[in-house]
C-alpha cells in the first residue's frame, strides 16, 4: 500500500519513512506543507500521515481543503497537542484518526493498517480465500495450513490483489499502489513479481488463485469465483 508522510522533523520523518518501508509500504514524503499538497493531489495513496504545525501550509489547512475539494483519502493526524479541544479540532476538519505525540511506532503501523482494511471496506485482519488464509496485522500468509515465505514486495502485492479479491486489477493500479516516488523499477517489474507470487501461493496446490486476464490485468479468485467440488459418483 502508498502512503503519503507529511512530517517536519527530519529525524522524525527519516524514522517514520524506514518503519513504515518495513512493514512494505511504499512511502512518499513532505516536509512542508505545499509539498504535501502537490503531491496528495497528483497520486492516489491509500493513507496520508499528517503533522498539523507544518510550515507554508498547516496540516489543518491542508485536511479542511482536501476535504472540500472531494478528497476521500484516509488520513492519520500527528500532533504534540493533545487536549480533547486538539482532537476535536482534527477530527472535525476531517481526519480519519488522531495520534499525539510521542507515540510508539507499533501503534502508528497498527492504525495505518486499520485505516488501510477500512479503506478497502475490510474489517477482519484475517482474509480467507479458499484455503488461502492471509494476517494483515502480521503481514504473513499461509496455504492449506503451510506457511508462505514472502518478501515484504510479493506481500504488500498480494495483500493488494486480496483487498480486490474477485476483481481484475491492472498492472498501473498496481504500480501507483505499491510504488513509491523513487522507485527506478519499470513497470514490467509487476509482471516478474506476479510470476514470484504464483510459484510461492500456487504452486503444489489447487485451484491456483491467481489468474491472469489478458489485455486487462490481474485477479486473486473470489470465493464464487472457484470451481464447484466434483460430485459423487452415482451408486449403481
Amino acid at each position: 500500500m502508498r502512503v503519503l508522510l507529511v512530517e517536519d522533523q527530519i529525524p522524525l520523518l527519516k524514522a517514520l519513512r524506514q518503519g513504515l518501508e518495513e512493514e512494505s509500504f511504499a512511502v512518499d514524503v513532505a516536509s512542508d506543507g505545499e509539498d504535501a499538497d502537490a503531491k496528495a493531489r497528483a497520486a492516489q495513496y491509500d493513507v496520508i500521515i499528517l503533522d498539523i504545525m507544518l510550515p507554508k501550509i498547516d496540516g489543518l489547512t491542508l485536511l479542511k481543503q482536501w476535504r472540500s475539494s472531494g478528497m476521500l483519502t484516509h488520513v492519520l493526524m500527528l500532533t504534540a497537542r493533545t487536549t480533547t479541544e486538539d482532537k476535536i479540532l482534527g477530527l472535525d476538519a476531517g481526519a480519519d484518526d488522531y495520534l499525539a505525540k510521542p507515540f510508539e511506532l507499533d501503534e502508528l503501523l497498527a492504525r495505518v493498517r486499520a485505516l488501510v482494511r477500512r479503506s478497502h471496506q475490510v474489517k477482519d485482519p484475517f482474509i480467507k480465500i479458499f484455503d488461502l488464509t492471509i494476517d494483515t496485522a502480521a503481514r504473513r500468509a499461509d496455504r492449506a495450513g503451510v506457511s508462505i515465505h514472502l518478501t515484504p514486495r510479493e506481500y504488500a502485492l498480494l495483500e493488494f490483489l486480496a483487498f480486490h479479491r474477485g476483481k481484475v486489477v491492472t498492472r498501473t493500479m498496481i504500480w501507483e499502489h505499491l510504488y513509491d516516488e523513487y522507485d527506478e523499477n519499470t513497470s514490467n517489474v509487476v509482471d516478474v513479481y506476479i510470476r514470484y507470487l504464483r510459484n510461492k501461493i500456487d504452486k503444489g496446490f489447487n485451484p491456483p488463485l491467481i489468474m491472469t486476464r489478458w489485455g486487462e490485468g490481474y485477479i486473486l479468485r473470489g470465493e464464487d469465483d472457484l470451481p464447484a467440488a466434483p460430485k459423487p459418483a452415482a451408486k449403481k
